[in-house]
C-alpha cells in the first residue's frame, strides 16, 4: 500500500508542473482530483465480505489476483467513459499504475486507488461541461459541413484539451441541431442546454462516496459474469420496492449509460406493457406532468431522480420524450402519455385469442396464448389459498377454453417474455410433456440436479399440434420451457435465438454479515451461484434456444442477448439426463420450413418485414451524424419518405388504400408478421396431422 501512496503523491506533485508546461506538454495534461470523495472504513468492510462471497460461492470459482485486477481496470474505466468523450490518454497512463493492485485494495487495502481514479474523472467532466457553457455563448452556424461522432467507444482515447475540446465543440452543436429540429429557436435552445450543462456540474458535486463505491463494486462483479451486481443500501431500498410491486409509476426497469436513461424491459402487467408504445433500449429525454405539464429535459439526470419524476400518484398521467431504440440522435423522436398505476399480478396473466387462418377453401382456428412471464402468487399459496394465482393454472384454464371452441392447433407466444419463476416453467413444461425431467441444475460445487415435472396429474387432455413462439427478448424460464418442448419433439419452436440467460443467481443482503456504524446499511450483493442445462446435457447459456423455424426479427441479435456480452459464462454441457422423447420431428421441420419459405415469399407482410429489418440495420450502423441542419432535415424527410413508402408498397400488395402518413396508420392496422407465420405454420402441422390420420380411419371402415 505505501508503493501506491508513493506512486500517487508523486503523479499528484507532477501535475503541478504538468500544468506549468501545458501549453508545451499538452500530451501530459492532468487534472487534480478535487472535492472530499474518500473510501471509507465500511467500503473496504464490504469490499472483505463481497471478495470473501465471491471466492467462495461464485459458479466459477473465482481467484482474485493481477489477472481479474487488471479486467476489472478495464471495466471501472469503461464505466465512468465508454465513449472516451472525458479522460484523456495522460489520465490512463496514469490509471495504469494501479491496474495490478485492485484486487489487494478489494480484498483487504484502503480504495484510495478507486477514489483517486474517479476524481480525475470528475475533474474531468466538471472540465467539459463549462467548455461546453462556453459554447452557447454565440449562435453556431448550422450551415456548415461537418460530422459528429457519437459512437466514440473503439476510438483512441484524446491526447489533449484542445482534442478534447474539438470533440465537444461538435458534440454540442449536434445538442443544437437535435432541439433545431424540433422547432426550437436558437435562445429557447440556449436556455435549455444552459440548463442541462449546469445540471450535469451539479450531479457531479452530488455524487456521494457510497456512489463511487457502488460503481467500482459493480465494474468488480460484472468483470465475473453480466448478471452479478452490488447494490448500495440506497438502490437496495429501490430494489425492494419494485420488488414488492407496491409502488404506482409505469411498469419498467430502466438505467443510465451515456447520460441517457435507456428502458432496460418493460414489466408485464404495468402501465407501459399494456399501452405498448414504450419498449426496450428505448431513451427517455423528457418527462412532464399531466397533461399540459411541462416537459422537463432529463438528458445527464441521476437515475433515482429521473424516477422520482416518472413514479406519482395512480391514476395521473405522465408525458415521456423518448428517442426510440435504433434511432439516430435527434431523429424520430416521440412523446407518449401513460396513465401511471400499480403493476399487480393479475394484469400480467396469461390471455388468449384465435387466429383464423384461410388455406384450402376453410378456416382453420390457432389458438394463440400469450405468456407474458411466469407468474406466481406464492402469499396468496402461504396462506393456503387453492385459487392462488400461477401461469401453469391460466394456461391449463385457458386450453380448456380454447379446446371447447375448437382450435386446429395451439401457439404459445413467449415473445419479450424475459423469465419469472422456475417452479412455473418446469410445471408448464408438464402440461405438454409425459412425467420427467424439464431441467437440470449444476451448482459452483459442481454438483447436477434433476427438476421433473412438479405435478405429472397436471398434463392436459390436447395433443394437437403445438409451437412455442420466441424472440430474443425471451429468457430465463421462457428458454427452459421453450427447450423442454423442443428436446421433448412435443412441438415446433419458432422465431429468433432466445436471450441465451441460463444462469442462477442468489442475492444476499449484507447487512445480515456486518455489523451497522450507522443506520445506513450496507447493501446486497447479487452472485451467480448455477447454471441451468437441458436435459440432453446442453446448456442455454450464451447460445439460448435455437428455433426449428427461423423467422425475421428487427431485434438485433448482435446487439441484443448474452452472448454480445463479453463477460458472459460460456456455452458447455453436461451428460444427458435419462428421459423419453416423443418421434423426432426432422422430416416435419423439414417439410413446414418449405412450405413456410414459399408462403413467405408470396405475403406481403413478411416483404415488408424484411426489407424493415434492412433499413434499420443500414441506419443502425452509422457512427457518425451530420451537424448541418438542412442535411439533416433532409436525412429525417428521406427518411420519413422511405417508410411511407414501404407501408404504402405493402397496401397496395393487400389491396389496401394508401395512406398519406403514417401518422394516419392505425396500430391494430400494423400486421404481427411473427403471429401471422406461426400460426400458417401451425395450420401446416394440423394439415399434415389430418391427412395421416385419413388412411388410420379408411382402415377402420374396411369390411
Amino acid at each position: 500500500m505505501k508503493a501506491l501512496e508513493t506512486r500517487r503523491n508523486a503523479w499528484f506533485a507532477g501535475l503541478l508542473l504538468g500544468f506549468l508546461v501545458a501549453p508545451v506538454m499538452a500530451s501530459t495534461e492532468a487534472v487534480v482530483p478535487d472535492g472530499p470523495l474518500s473510501p471509507e472504513s465500511r467500503h473496504e468492510n464490504i469490499g472483505e465480505l463481497v471478495t470473501q462471497f465471491i471466492q467462495k460461492s461464485h459458479y466459477l470459482h473465482v481467484t482474485i489476483d493481477d489477472d481479474l485486477s487488471s479486467r476489472v481496470m478495464d471495466r471501472y474505466i469503461e464505466s465512468l467513459d465508454r465513449n472516451r468523450m472525458y479522460l484523456l490518454a495522460s489520465d490512463i497512463a496514469f490509471f495504469e499504475d494501479f491496474r495490478y493492485d485492485l484486487d489487494d485494495v478489494v480484498k483487504s487495502q484502503p480504495l484510495d486507488p478507486v477514489f483517486d481514479m474517479f476524481s480525475v474523472y470528475r475533474a474531468r467532466v466538471r472540465a467539459r461541461f463549462e467548455f461546453a457553457l462556453t459554447q452557447l455563448e454565440d449562435e453556431p452556424d448550422l450551415l456548415v459541413d461537418e460530422d459528429y461522432q457519437f459512437d466514440r467507444a473503439e476510438m483512441p482515447w484524446a491526447t489533449t484539451t484542445a482534442e478534447l475540446d474539438e470533440l465537444w465543440r461538435r458534440r454540442v452543436k449536434n445538442d443544437v441541431v437535435n432541439l433545431a429540429l424540433t422547432d426550437k429557436p436558437w435562445e429557447e435552445s440556449r436556455e435549455v442546454l444552459i440548463k442541462r450543462y449546469s445540471r450535469y456540474l451539479k450531479r457531479m458535486d452530488q455524487v456521494k462516496n457510497d456512489d463511487v463505491f457502488e460503481t467500482f463494486m459493480n465494474a468488480f462483479a460484472h468483470t465475473l459474469d453480466p448478471h452479478s451486481s452490488y447494490l448500495s443500501p440506497r438502490n437496495s431500498e429501490e430494489y425492494r420496492i419494485q420488488m414488492s410491486l407496491s409502488y404506482f409509476g409505469i411498469g419498467a426497469s430502466l438505467q443510465t449509460e451515456d447520460d441517457y436513461v435507456h428502458i432496460v424491459n418493460i414489466i408485464p402487467g404495468g402501465p407501459a406493457s399494456i399501452d405498448g408504445s414504450l419498449g426496450p433500449e428505448d431513451k427517455i429525454i423528457g418527462v412532464a406532468q399531466g397533461s399540459e405539464g411541462e416537459m422537463v429535459d432529463v438528458i445527464g439526470w441521476r437515475l433515482d431522480d429521473v424516477v422520482d419524476l416518472i413514479r406519482g400518484p395512480a391514476d395521473t398521467v405522465v408525458r415521456l420524450h423518448i428517442i426510440p431504440a435504433g434511432t439516430l440522435p435527434g431523429n424520430a423522436n416521440k412523446e407518449i402519455r401513460l396513465t401511471r398505476g400499480q403493476v399487480r399480478l393479475e394484469e400480467q396473466a396469461a390471455k388468449s385469442e384465435i387466429v383464423t387462418v384461410p388455406r384450402d377453401g376453410r378456416d382453420w382456428s390457432i389458438g394463440v396464448i400469450d405468456v407474458p412471464s411466469f407468474y406466481r402468487d406464492y402469499r396468496a399459496l402461504s396462506n393456503g389459498d387453492k385459487n392462488y394465482t400461477s401461469t401453469t393454472k391460466d394456461v391449463k384454464r385457458l386450453i380448456m377454453e380454447l379446446e371447447e371452441e375448437g382450435i386446429d392447433g395451439l401457439i404459445i407466444d413467449l415473445r419479450d417474455n424475459g423469465g419469472g419463476h422456475l417452479t412455473e416453467a418446469t410445471a408448464l413444461s408438464g402440461l405438454f410433456i409425459d412425467n420427467g425431467p424439464v431441467v437440470q441444475l449444476r451448482n459452483s460445487n459442481g454438483r447436477i440436479s434433476r427438476l421433473d415435472d412438479p405435478d405429472p396429474v397436471a398434463r392436459v387432455a390436447y395433443n394437437g399440434p403445438l409451437a412455442v413462439l420466441v424472440n430474443r427478448f425471451s429468457a430465463s424460464a421462457s428458454e427452459i420451457f421453450a427447450a423442454a418442448i423442443q428436446d421433448y419433439a412435443r412441438g415446433v419452436i419458432i422465431g429468433q435465438e432466445t436471450f441465451g440467460k441460463g444462469t442462477v443467481q442468489n442475492l444476499y443482503s449484507l447487512d445480515q454479515y456486518l455489523q451497522p456504524e450507522d443506520d445506513r446499511g450496507f447493501g446486497q450483493l447479487t452472485l451467480t451461484i448455477g447454471k441451468y442445462y437441458r436435459v440432453t446435457g446442453e446448456s442455454t447459456q450464451h447460445r439460448g434456444v435455437n428455433p426449428d423455424i427461423n423467422l425475421p426479427s428487427p431485434i438485433d441479435s448482435e446487439e441484443i442477448g448474452e452472448s454480445v456480452r463479453d463477460s458472459a459464462l460460456p456455452w458447455d454441457t453436461i451428460k444427458t439426463t435419462r428421459f423419453r422423447p416423443g418421434e423426432p420431428l426432422d422430416n416435419t421441420i423439414q417439410s413446414l420450413t418449405a412450405s413456410h419459405s414459399q408462403r413467405a415469399k408470396e405475403d406481403p407482410n413478411f416483404q415488408y418485414l424484411m426489407q424493415y429489418i434492412e433499413d434499420d440495420r443500414e441506419l443502425r450502423s452509422h457512427t457518425s451524424i451530420s451537424l448541418n441542419i438542412e442535411a439533416r432535415r433532409a436525412d429525417r424527410a428521406e427518411d420519413l419518405e422511405r417508410a411511407l413508402e414501404l407501408e404504402n408498397e405493402r397496401r397496395k400488395a393487400l389491396s389496401l388504400e394508401p395512406v398519406l402518413s403514417l401518422e394516419d396508420l392505425d396500430e391494430e392496422e400494423r400486421p404481427d408478421v411473427p403471429l401471422d407465420q406461426a400460426a400458417g405454420i401451425v395450420t401446416d402441422l394440423a394439415v399434415m396431422r389430418e391427412i395421416e390420420a385419413i388412411p388410420a380411419q379408411t382402415a377402420q371402415i374396411r369390411p
